[in-house]
């Protein structure tokens, strides 16, 4: 069954998209990410125009992440004080990314900088989650099970970024340290909002374990949380600056993304925390490269034509 989407300017299979909106939901309330980092190529990769979906994408992630926020909200999982920190950053950061995304396209070159982000990006982040989450569980299988398992990361370690001023106490993360910290990670998921359509979870949620010290269980329902306003916020920014959402498109990716964080977020309490990590990390992996193949393969068709603007 065929749908027509106007600002795409193309016809897709109406179950396809739903089945992707439900797959990234999925994510969304399994690892505490928005999703955008799957959906945004996937679109692109069924032939929907990378501004476009990129703009599209910011919008589905809001629902997905109400979806999958409120369960984590009724568990207790939310940290209010660390995701307001975060969300301003992030709404800073989504105004500023908005505006070089639309220099960016007038330049031709956005469909580049989507791509190459996406493989530093996703390649670091990946590589590294992966590195960090086999090297806990190895640990764990090797140790004593009659001694306790010594947490790698976690509430409580300190160095000399925890010396920085503007400190804030967040007790629900039993955390004391720097406004600067929180606020800095944001203002970095808000820029890579607006220019990957992405909620950002892929880089929030190891800032939030590795560099501020949080706990797993708080961390995945602080993310959804931040995820909600900032998303929201690049969305009504692409539409009233780039006009680069897709209302039709959008819809589609809702109804699957609402269903699939349900499902995601309570299949995410069977599993521990480096197993999920590791499981995102293979996830990350595996869409960066599929981006560096499509990078490095001759298009089939040598020229295209079309306007710069999109």
């Amino acid at each position: 069954m065929q749908i027509y989407l106007p600002i795409a300017e193309m016809s897709v299979n109406i179950f396809l998209i739903l089945g992707m909106g439900g797959a990234v939901g999925l994510l969304s309330g399994l690892f505490g990410v928005g999703g955008g980092f799957l959906m945004t190529p996937l679109l692109i990769f069924v032939g929907v125009p990378p501004a476009v979906a990129v703009g599209t994408e910011a919008n589905q992630i809001v629902a997905s992440s109400v979806s999958g926020g409120l369960v984590h909200w009724r568990r207790g999982n939310v940290d209010l004080r660390m995701g307001a920190v975060l969300t301003v950053g992030g709404l800073v950061g989504s105004g500023i990314g908005v505006a070089l995304f639309s220099v960016l396209r007038g330049l031709g070159q956005i469909e580049l900088v989507i791509s190459l982000s996406y493989v530093v990006f996703l390649g670091a982040i990946g590589a590294l989650m992966f590195y960090e989450s086999v090297n806990v569980i190895m640990r764990r299988r090797r140790a004593d099970p009659r001694r306790p398992v010594i947490k790698a990361r976690g509430p409580g370690r300190h160095t000399w970024i925890h010396g920085l001023p503007f400190k804030m106490r967040f007790r629900k993360s039993k955390l004391y340290i720097s406004a600067l910290l929180p606020l800095g990670v944001g203002f970095l998921v808000g820029i890579l909002a607006a220019i990957m359509g992405v909620g950002g979870g892929f880089v929030m949620v190891p800032a939030m374990i590795y560099l501020l010290g949080m706990p797993t269980q708080v961390v995945i329902g602080t993310s959804l949380f931040q995820i909600i306003f900032v998303t929201a916020n690049t969305t009504f920014l692409q539409a009233t600056v780039n006009q680069t959402v897709d209302v039709v498109l959008a819809i589609l990716l809702l109804i699957g993304g609402v269903l699939g964080a349900q499902v995601g977020a309570r299949l995410g309490t069977k599993l521990r925390g480096e197993q999920l990590r590791v499981l995102l990390a293979l996830i990350v992996l595996g869409v960066c490269l599929r981006l560096a193949f499509d990078l490095v393969v001759a298009p089939a068709e040598m020229f295209s034509f079309g306007d710069a603007g999109g």
